[in-house]
């Protein structure tokens, strides 16, 4: 097996919970409405650092797909799918697109950065 190259993302991403590389630019965001086995999941324009399983049709609760399962190329864990083919005309809009598994990635905005737009009991006291 050779050297594994991991595309660094600039900005917020979400990352592969198990060995937090990243896969997806938080402005590639399509849907949160999606739903797997596990629970949510999340639909992509895009999906970096993945290695892409064999295709498959699949019976979804939106109709007969042909996918395939998606997989961190750094630890091998699944994250998701990708939609090659809809077989339903008004499910198109998914081929080419990836889905994560909410329950299998991390977001991972920048906790140094973060700004609490709450007011603590110190911030309520001083108004």
């Amino acid at each position: 097996m050779g050297r594994v190259f991991v595309v660094d993302l600039e900005g917020r991403t979400y990352k592969c919970k198990f060995c937090k590389t990243p896969l997806a630019l938080a402005d590639e965001l399509v849907s949160k409405g999606f739903h797997c086995r596990r629970g949510k999941a999340y639909l992509f324009n895009n999906a970096v650092n993945i290695t892409v399983g064999t295709l498959e049709e699949r019976s979804m609760l939106s109709g007969m797909h042909t996918v395939a399962d998606i997989f961190c190329c750094c630890c091998g864990q699944i994250v998701g799918w990708k939609y090659e083919a809809a077989h339903e005309r008004s499910q198109k809009y998914k081929e080419g697109k990836f889905v994560l598994e909410r329950g299998r990635i991390v977001d991972g905005f920048d906790s140094e950065f973060y700004i609490d737009t709450h007011p603590t009991m110190s911030d309520a006291e001083d108004a």
